[in-house]
């Protein structure tokens, strides 16, 4: 019977990297702790952190939300200056991450989820994020910019804030 038990474990872990066909496991590994990362982040409030992981589109809305923001409240920022704010984590970050956190708790992906890779293309994947308590899967949309993987954060939850 241990015979047997080994050698289906033996065949299993060699069966196992045809499950991701394709995937470089080196590369998963780098895309979920890229995407945990920025979760994490958001949990201990080091917001420059998931300023430098959040693709380009992400950061564009971003600071297109908070221009037109701290435009009718008559404070003035040029687009330059909130990106340079997000950036060092200054009064602008870190206002505007607090009140995100308000709304969207890391820990309901840290704690309480399950995590699944999806297929890895050239320059995109997704990560299936299931909450114990939902039926449907959110997909963590990761993209491949300059050689590094960034988190689509306002590619993949932009309409559910609305």
């Amino acid at each position: 019977m241990k015979k047997s038990i080994f050698i289906f474990f033996l065949l299993l872990s060699h069966c196992v990297p045809f499950l991701h066909a394709g995937n470089n496991n080196n590369e998963t590994d780098t895309i979920l702790f890229t995407a945990e990362s920025c979760f994490k982040s958001m949990k201990e409030g080091n917001y420059p952190k998931i300023w430098s992981i959040l693709t380009e589109k992400s950061k564009g809305i971003i600071i297109d939300d908070v221009y037109k923001a701290t435009g009718k409240a008559g404070a003035g920022y040029t687009k330059e200056a909130i990106d340079k704010d997000f950036t060092a984590g200054g009064v602008l970050s870190v206002s505007y991450w607090t009140k995100y956190v308000e709304i969207f708790d890391p820990d309901l992906v840290l704690e309480q989820s399950k995590w699944e890779m999806g297929k890895i293309e050239k320059n995109r994947t997704e990560i299936m994020i299931k909450h114990k308590k939902s039926g449907k899967p959110a997909l963590l949309k990761m993209f491949k910019e300059d050689g590094a993987w960034k988190v689509g954060l306002e590619e993949t939850f932009r309409a559910s804030r609305r």
